[in-house]
């Protein structure tokens, strides 16, 4: 989420009426940009594949893939606020880490609550990173706060809520999005090449049937991102 950017949401929900319902009262906290809405989980999964979204509204008994089944397949979650009839699931959802829990019908301002819960974690993942120099950058690592050479690095991974940073021999975690750390990074030295994946371009080996070999690791290329690292290589 960039500076003065409102966070992006996806609604996913089997009811159309409900969807409607949640789209209108975001729109009157006009603090988070709606980008899409999903009739299933099958389809918010494939959505989430092909782009990364700051919050996800998400209904839990739906046909063929209930939310929290979603939940467990997704690498890499979103901050969930699940939206539901019932009160059963909730013990089972605080489990998955949600960042809240609303029980249709809810109020604007208890939405309201949980959209503002949801910003402030956003904004304490953008608080583990700093940029420093074109060549270095602040990651808060547990307790310790730590000058990285970016020079050094090899590539990033998404895991989860966090993100693993490789360098040679070693690796550091930090609490953050790969999208946070890629409007933090110089362009040109790195380029997002798949959902899970930041590489660092003067550290690739080779390319093989679009897989990316770096120090002996293969990191896969997305179809959406094929073209965009065609163009960075500058091929002869």
């Amino acid at each position: 989420m960039k500076e003065n950017q409102l966070p992006t949401c996806l609604i996913v929900d089997d009811n159309k009426v409900a969807r409607l319902m949640l789209r209108q009262l975001l729109e009157k906290i006009n603090t988070i940009n709606i980008i899409g809405e999903c009739e299933d989980a099958i389809a918010a999964r494939k959505s989430l594949e092909d782009q990364e979204i700051d919050i996800l509204f998400l209904d839990i008994e739906m046909p063929g893939m209930s939310g929290l089944e979603l939940l467990k397949v997704l690498p890499n979650k979103p901050l969930t606020i699940l939206t539901t009839a019932k009160q059963g699931y909730a013990v089972e959802a605080f489990e998955m880490n949600v960042v809240d829990y609303l029980v249709k019908p809810f109020a604007v301002s208890r939405l309201m609550l949980a959209v503002e819960r949801a910003i402030e974690l956003l904004k304490g993942k953008e608080s583990q990173l700093e940029q420093v120099s074109p060549d270095n950058i602040f990651i808060k690592e547990g307790k310790i706060i730590r000058n990285l050479d970016l020079n050094e690095v090899l590539y990033m991974e998404a895991k989860g809520d966090y993100v693993r940073i490789h360098v040679p021999g070693k690796s550091y975690i930090i609490h953050s999005t790969l999208r946070l750390l890629e409007e933090k990074l110089p362009s040109g030295l790195f380029l997002r090449v798949h959902r899970s994946y930041i590489i660092a371009l003067n550290k690739i080996d080779y390319i093989e049937d679009m897989v990316v070999n770096i120090h002996g690791m293969a990191i896969p290329v997305s179809d959406s991102y094929r073209d965009q690292l065609l163009k960075n290589l500058h091929l002869l």
